[in-house]
This record gives C-alpha cells, structure tokens and sequence, in this order.
C-alpha cells in the first residue's frame, strides 16, 4: 500500500513515474472535453473519500474531476461533517473510512492530523496539504516545468518570499529531482533547516541570499506564493507585508533571471502584493499551465497509491 504523504519519503524513482504517468495521461486527453472519461479507467468502481479541513478551489475541483475522468466516484467531506479529532479520534476515523473507500485525500491543518490518518488507515492516504508540506503541488510545478523547458535537474529555482508549506515541499523536491535551491526571504520567515540540509545530503546546492536580486541571477525559475493565508488576523497581515514587500516579484526582479526563466505561484495570488499583475500576465508566466497540471499530477498519484 503506497501512501503519498511527501516528497522527501517517497523514492526518487517513484516521483519520476508519477511525472511521466501525469504526461503521458494529459497528453492522451487531446483536448476532449473536460468531463469526458480517459481512454482508461484505472480507478473504476472505486471509491475516494476527499477530506476538507481547509477550504480548497484547486485542490477539491482537480481532485475530483481527476477520479471521475479515472472512472471512480468521490464522497467529499468537510471537516465539520468529520469532526476530526473532537467527536471521534483520528485514528477511529481512519479505521472506519477505511471499510467504505478505497483511497483517502485530506487536507488538513496539522502535519499530525495527516500522519496519524496514514498510520491507522488501511488504504492509501494522499497529503492534499498541511501547514508543513503541499507535496501534490510540487508534483504539478515539476511537471510544469519540464513541459516547457525539459528536465529540471541542474537548472537554478529561487524561491521568494515566507518559507511556507509549498516551499517546504519545493525544497524536498529539489533533492528528488535535482535541481539547485536558492531561498530570499527575511530570516524570520526562513524554511526550516531540517529541509534545506536534507537537499543538501542529496547532492544539490540550497543556500538562503537576503539580497533578492542576488538570488534570483541566473535563476531558471522564480517561484513564490501568498504572504498572508485566510485565517490570519488582522494585525499579523500587516506585519507580514512589512516584513515581505522587498521580495515582491516584480518585472524588475524578473530581469535578474535568465531571458526564458518561467514564474511560478501556486494560486490563488494577490495581486501587487507577492506579485504584480505585470508578471503574473507576463511572457514568464506558466501559473494557469501549473493550476491544470495540479489534476494531471494527482490522477498520476492516485493510480500510483492504487498501483493501477
């Protein structure tokens, strides 16, 4: 049983399968409809639980479009419906889910919730997002990438902006998949350390530069992401645009990176803040391509979890 739980736990060679088999699924699509079933269907008669904690545009849409292409069905929960953790224990919860589907999605708030889900559920679970890690969207920017500019490996990825969750995983897959790191960021607001030496023992260059100009020379894509999430207070918004208006990316910080480097931001954005609307519509913008490919990546996943 495979469960996907993040990118620094699962084999390299497995993450470059799920890579080629999310290819390969989009490209036999050829522009049929969206609702329109794949040529195969792996996940016929299945059935996937999607759990909801954090409210979700991309990750509930792909997802479900994603096991009805395959030929399964979905149930969606949110969790006030589960109560995860209040009225029954985790753990319970998982053991039950695991006598009605097949495949279990959550996302959820703590790395703990996921982890506990995994260990007492008797199908694969798929980390759908945490407060530490986004593993299934790093899966979609990696492929996103090597559709339009080949292999990822040796080339340079600069990261501006908070040490998030989906940093966190971009890190992780900078050793999997061997591509070189640079964080600019303030210190405050740094990827933890355990991440940035774990690409390091695989091979790779992950260095932090404060100067953002500095760390985006040369850079064959820039990434960033929302400084704020939905569910900070008032005041902490405002601390965090002080600390993080210098790492905004702009066209200005673009002409820094290489003349065909992509940009990347994992949605939904704010405009002018962590980046302006010049970029996000500019010539090195690939985030509607990465957004689409967030449900090519995932139906690679799931058959992966499912071994089909």
């Amino acid at each position: 049983m495979n469960s996907f739980l993040d990118i620094h736990t699962t084999e390299k060679s497995e993450l470059r399968g799920m890579i080629e088999s999310a290819r390969r699924m989009k490209e036999a699509r050829n522009g049929r409809p969206k609702g329109a079933p794949d040529d195969e269907l792996p996940l016929k008669n299945r059935m996937v639980a999607l759990i909801f904690e954090k409210p979700s545009t991309r990750t509930r849409v792909s997802f479900d479009l994603g096991v009805r292409q395959m030929g399964g069905q979905t149930m969606v929960l949110s969790g006030t419906e589960l109560q995860l953790g209040h009225g029954e224990t985790i753990a319970d919860t998982a053991r039950v889910l695991s006598r009605y589907v097949d495949l279990i999605m959550i996302r959820t708030f703590e790395e703990a919730t996921l982890q506990e889900m995994a260990e007492y559920a008797d199908v694969p679970v798929i980390n759908g997002l945490t407060n530490r890690t986004h593993p299934c969207q790093i899966m979609a920017d990696v492929l996103t990438y090597e559709e339009h500019r080949g292999p990822i490996a040796g080339k340079k990825v600069v990261w501006s902006g908070d040490g998030n969750n989906v940093c966190a995983s971009l890190i992780q897959a900078a050793g999997q998949f061997g591509f070189d790191f640079t964080f600019t960021g303030p210190a405050a607001l740094d990827p933890e350390r355990v991440w940035m030496d774990f690409a390091r023992e695989q091979g790779v260059a992950a260095e932090i530069q404060r100067d953002p100009a500095k760390a985006v020379a040369g850079a064959d894509l820039v990434v960033t992401d929302t400084w704020v999430s939905m569910h900070d207070p008032q005041s902490a918004k405002e601390r965090r645009h002080n600390q993080l208006r210098g790492y905004q990316v702009n066209k200005k910080l673009m002409a820094h990176a290489k003349p065909d480097a992509l940009f990347m931001h994992c949605l939904p954005a704010h405009r002018e803040d962590e980046v302006t609307s010049a970029v996000m519509d500019g010539p090195h913008s690939v985030v509607f391509d990465e957004a689409e490919n967030r449900l090519h990546a995932q139906k690679a996943v799931m058959r992966w979890c499912l071994n089909v």
